[in-house]
């Protein structure tokens, strides 16, 4: 990583440590589940983007669009020499659009739990933004406590895209908030993509898309948990399904056993029955106002809201000392 950030990347064995863990926790529990944060190796990532770009999934249109249109707004509550932190960066598709805008922006700092994905792009953005200092960070934005060195002195602003904050529960999304709000520092400001509650066939369509690439993105956990921890995950004995929770706000994703079976990982034997499920992903949906009310309770004064309808862009600042 160059510059060297302050936060060490965690090495190979110690991720695998983890995952394997993680991996054996939520099998092993009632009912079975898996975190969505392993889904983004090199493949998934890949895969997460070509979902991006489908007609059915409009999200990130819906996004890319209003960054675009607002850029000059939301770029002008940046603070000057400011440093720009994004939280689950991917691609930083989204945040270019911003830095483009933001002349106030001097480094730019993307963390992402998939190194390899992280360092391809951050030489590109090296690349395409020669003025700015970019400075990634291979760590769980869930779970850092520190931000690099080089930016200790700078002040901050954060970026948290594409609606992740709804891959948590309520509390976890409170929690995500408070922990932001210690690595930014008081004053600062955070700038929320929040997907909208909207028509259940929208949603439907969205998260079961007619190529089956949300299914493979689905599917590819069990590849990686067979590549990286031994297992015997049997591909075509289980089945993408999502669907919308109307009564708690949010779609579900889950990995469906089409039949009875035992799957081996390492040492450690998991029993499936058949329709059991490994619930994989929420993606809460909110309306304004109850984003709103969950940052206000999280430390966060709302500032602006922009919408289209499907989607929302919230700038929030900490009022907390």
């Amino acid at each position: 990583m160059s510059p060297r950030s302050a936060l060490r990347a965690p090495r190979p064995t110690e991720t695998a440590n983890e995952f394997a863990a993680d991996v054996i926790a939520g099998l092993a529990a009632k009912p079975k589940y898996l975190p969505p944060k392993y889904f983004y190796d090199l493949t998934g990532s890949g895969l997460f983007d070509r979902i991006t770009t489908l007609p059915e999934y409009y999200p990130t249109r819906s996004e890319l669009g209003l960054l675009t249109k607002h850029a000059p707004d939301i770029a002008s509550l940046f603070p000057q020499g400011s440093a720009l932190i994004e939280f689950g960066s991917g691609s930083s598709r989204k945040a270019r659009i911003l830095l483009r805008a933001a002349a106030s922006v001097e480094a730019y700092v993307p963390v992402d739990i998939s190194g390899d994905f992280l360092r391809e792009d951050a030489a590109r953005l090296r690349r395409d933004f020669p003025h700015l200092s970019i400075i990634p960070v291979v760590a769980d934005f869930t779970a850092m406590s520190g931000l690099p060195a080089e930016i200790a002195p700078m002040a901050r602003a954060g970026f948290f895209p594409g609606s992740t904050i709804g891959n948590f529960e309520p509390h976890e999304a409170c929690a995500f908030l408070r922990r932001a709000a210690g690595i930014l520092g008081p004053g600062s400001v955070l700038i929320v993509g929040i997907d909208l509650e909207k028509a259940p066939d929208i949603l439907y369509r969205a998260y079961n898309d007619a190529e089956g690439v949300t299914a493979q993105f689905n599917l590819n956990l069990l590849v990686r948990i067979n590549r990286e921890l031994g297992g015997n995950f049997d591909l075509g004995a289980f089945e993408h399904h999502a669907f919308y929770n109307a009564e708690r706000h949010r779609i579900e994703m889950h990995l469906a056993s089409t039949r009875r079976q035992r799957v081996r990982i390492g040492d450690t034997t998991v029993e499936f029955r058949a329709g059991e499920t490994i619930h994989t992903e929420n993606s809460y949906k909110y309306s304004v106002e109850s984003f709103q009310a969950l940052a206000l309770g999280s430390g966060w004064a709302p500032l602006k809201v922009w919408t289209d309808g499907l989607f929302s862009v919230h700038a929030l600042r900490l009022t907390q000392d």
